[in-house]
């Protein structure tokens, strides 16, 4: 099934859904270091990825003509900075909000579906009338904004047009989602909207993807079955840091069926088995694996720590508050992660490279969809798209 994908960034999203059974045949980045990166690893083989066309351009620039019936999926990540929690908050009044792109993208490509995803801070309540606005314009793309138009005058257009039980020519049903990346197995408490629409005219019956990890079976295997140590070749520590009412209700909870199965993945689980990249190893085994001096513990900055999932992984360096690109170690000392490390956290394979500097590479894998997540939507899509077409499901 072809897609092309926009704000493809380093290529964590584009990698989950190709491993889903999606054939990218266009990514769009405006980013000259993240499109070098891309065509780095397209360029030294990265298995799957060798037809990818990759293009450095602004996506308001792009046509997409010849695309429209051809493909089957738009995907993207449009830049979150207007809704970041660690941004200013502009929302539409910030130019970096490109929503309005991945509409048009929409428009004109008319695709079975998208998936586009964003920060957890477009569900902020100052954001929540722009937020429909988003989701309205996503549901009936043909219903454009005049030149001269704010976005409040058109979004009561959208609402009008929509509750008026109109049947445009291309519409969509759209569903959002706030998913944790930890749920879906990656060492990682990552917050995302995943927002998902397919075309109206075909019968989808669709919903997100169950989760298959949880917080309750990491306690679980942490602190009762205790083979969590086991599996790292560890003695169970001796302080238990929960009531025994708490792990009562663990037990009872992975005991009786009522959370996923599969416990969340820690740091140590993603990264135990790297060398100590403050001494020797073979560089040419293990590859962005780098150490950078410089960490500090101070008030507010504390690390992730070894044995639950990592803290988000930001687009940050030395300036991330809260310590969200550090670990602490089993001694009590703190480092900053490694490229490698931060690419585990984010689960790129080990084989995807990043070829700039540890700033900006950490700053890409930072700002990237951890594959691993978006791989269990894209299959979860991608398998709803087959039935339709085998069952001959279009209205």
């Amino acid at each position: 099934m072809d897609s092309i994908e926009l704000f493809s960034g380093t290529g964590g999203l584009a990698l989950g859904l190709q491993m889903s059974g999606f054939n990218h045949t266009a990514l769009y980045e405006w980013d000259k270091d993240s499109c070098d990166n891309l065509n780095y690893n397209i360029q030294n083989g990265y298995p799957a990825i060798k037809d990818w066309k990759v293009f450095q351009t602004d996506v308001r620039t792009v046509h997409y003509d010849g695309y429209s019936g051809k493909i089957q999926l738009v995907a993207g990540g449009p830049p979150c900075q207007p809704f970041s929690l660690g941004g200013k908050h502009q929302a539409y009044n910030d130019k970096r909000d490109m929503f309005p792109e991945a509409v048009r993208a929409v428009r004109e490509v008319r695709p079975k579906v998208f998936i586009f995803e964003n920060v957890r801070g477009l569900l902020r309540k100052s954001f929540s009338a722009y937020f429909n606005y988003i989701l309205l314009q996503l549901q009936h793309p043909e219903i454009t904004k005049g030149a001269d138009m704010t976005w409040m005058e058109h979004l009561a257009i959208l609402e009008k047009h929509h509750t008026s039980g109109s049947t445009d020519e291309l519409s969509y049903n759209v569903v959002f989602r706030l998913l944790n990346a930890a749920d879906y197995g990656v060492p990682q408490i990552r917050q995302r909207v995943i927002i998902v629409g397919f075309r109206s005219d075909f019968n989808a019956s669709w919903t997100f993807p169950e989760p298959k990890y949880s917080q309750e079976a990491l306690l679980y295997s942490k602190w009762i079955s205790k083979d969590y140590w086991e599996e790292h070749g560890m003695k169970a520590p001796t302080d238990i840091p929960f009531t025994k009412e708490k792990l009562k209700a663990v037990q009872k909870a992975v005991s009786e069926g009522l959370c996923p199965t599969l416990r969340w993945q820690t740091v140590r689980d993603a990264i135990g088995d790297l060398p100590d990249p403050t001494k020797p190893y073979d560089i040419a085994a293990v590859h962005n694996h780098e150490f950078r001096p410089g960490a500090k513990i101070y008030a507010g900055h504390s690390g992730s720590v070894m044995d639950e999932p990592s803290k988000t992984i930001k687009a940050g360096a030395h300036g991330v508050p809260g310590g969200e690109n550090t670990v602490v170690l089993d001694d009590g000392t703190i480092r900053y992660y490694t490229v490698r490390e931060s690419a585990r956290i984010q689960t790129f394979p080990d084989d995807y490279l990043f070829s700039a500097s540890w700033t900006e590479s950490m700053r890409q894998i930072g700002n990237a969809v951890p594959v691993k997540l978006a791989t269990a939507v894209g299959q979860s899509v991608y398998s709803q798209i087959e039935r339709m077409s085998k069952n001959g499901t279009k209205k």
